[in-house]
């Protein structure tokens, strides 16, 4: 299961209404998490590193709109306080 990282023009953002969708944060932290859904989301402010139960490690932070599979379980490490805009499909 792989998690995209993209940086999306602010008209792509706004295409997908990404303003509207509701703000999560949280402080420095590291916790498992799993997706029950497909998440898309958009980093305001932050840093994380995401480990995937095979190993790999994503980076992402402020500016990224980063995509997680429906069915994917991983560690959460924030390095930096996330704030972000987020959307379960």
């Amino acid at each position: 299961m792989k998690i995209e990282v993209e940086k999306l023009k602010e008209e792509q953002l706004e295409k997908r209404g990404v303003s509207s969708w509701p703000i999560w944060e949280k402080e420095i932290s590291r916790f498992d998490w799993h997706y029950d859904s497909t998440e898309e989301c958009y980093l305001l402010e932050g840093d994380v590193v995401v480990e995937t139960e095979d190993g790999a490690k994503v980076t992402f932070g402020s500016g990224d709109f980063v995509t997680f599979p429906k069915g994917l379980s991983c560690v959460w490490d924030i390095k930096q306080p996330v704030k972000k805009h987020y959307n379960f499909k």
